[in-house]
C-alpha cells in the first residue's frame, strides 16, 4: 500500500497573517508537519499544496515537493475537499498512483507520530475516512446556547431534556491532526461524512488547532512544556 502525505497550506490567513510560515520552537509551522511526515518509512512522498510562492519554497527547503494551487482554490472561502480533489488528480494526470491519502494540516504542531499511526491503522476495508477528534470542553445537550443579534438566547436541546451535565452524553471536538482515506473516496465525494467514518481520540494537549494568535500563544505554551 502506497501511502502519501499531503499539506495544504494557503498564502492568505485571516485569523493569523502568516500563519504556515510563523516560527514554533524555531521551525517554520509548516515544517513541523512536513518532518513528521518524513518520519514514516510508508509514507513515499510528501506534497504541499499550496498558492503561495514564499510557502514553496520552505515546503522545498524542507524537502518536500510542492503542488502549484490554484488562486480560485485558494481563497479563505474555497473549500479545502477542493483542494484534495486537485492535488490528487494533478498527481494522476502525471501519472502517480497511490493507494492511501493522508492530510497533516499545518494548524495540529503538536501531534506526535503516534497520533499519525493510529490514524493510519484505523482506515480498512469497513472505513472511508478516520477524522481525530479530542474530548469536548461543552457539551450542546447541557450547556450551549444559541444567540439572535438582540441578545435573545436558547438553549441548544437534544432528544431528550437533560439537567445535569453528568447525564449529557460524551460529545468530542474534531481537531486537524489528522486526516486519512483514499484517493478514490475524495474523488468520487463531496464532504468527509460522506461514507464510513471513524475517529481516533487526541488528547487536548497534542490536539492544539491554531487559527488565530490566541491558539498560536497556547501551541506555543505546550510546546515548550514538552521540551523541557
Amino acid at each position: 500500500m502506497i501511502t502519501y502525505a499531503f499539506i495544504f497550506a494557503r498564502g492568505g490567513s485571516r485569523g493569523l497573517p502568516g500563519k504556515n510560515i510563523k516560527a514554533l520552537g524555531g521551525l517554520p509551522l509548516i515544517a513541523h508537519s512536513i518532518r513528521l511526515a518524513q518520519q514514516f518509512e510508508s509514507i513515499k512522498k510528501v506534497y504541499v499544496s499550496t498558492d503561495s510562492d514564499e510557502i514553496a519554497a520552505i515546503s522545498q527547503h524542507y524537502l518536500a515537493e510542492v503542488i502549484k494551487r490554484p488562486d480560485a482554490l485558494a481563497s479563505h472561502t474555497a473549500s479545502e475537499w477542493l483542494a484534495w480533489q486537485h492535488a490528487i488528480e494533478f498527481l494522476q494526470n502525471r501519472g502517480e498512483h497511490f493507494d492511501i491519502f493522508l492530510s497533516l494540516p499545518t494548524t495540529s504542531p503538536l501531534r506526535n507520530k503516534q497520533d499519525v499511526e493510529n490514524c493510519l491503522n484505523m482506515l480498512n476495508d469497513e472505513t472511508d475516512m478516520v477524522i481525530t477528534v479530542t474530548p469536548s470542553a461543552r457539551s450542546p445537550y447541557f450547556n450551549m446556547v444559541t444567540r439572535q443579534e438582540d441578545g435573545d438566547s436558547h438553549r441548544i436541546y437534544g432528544e431528550t431534556l437533560i439537567h445535569r451535565r453528568q447525564d449529557a452524553p460524551c460529545t468530542y471536538d474534531m481537531t486537524t491532526v489528522a486526516y486519512v482515506s483514499r484517493p478514490t473516496y475524495i474523488l468520487n465525494n463531496h464532504g468527509l461524512f460522506d461514507g464510513k467514518i471513524k475517529s481516533v481520540i487526541v488528547p487536548k494537549e497534542r490536539a492544539v488547532d491554531i487559527d488565530d494568535q490566541f491558539d498560536f500563544i497556547v501551541a506555543e505554551t505546550f510546546y515548550k512544556m514538552r521540551k523541557e
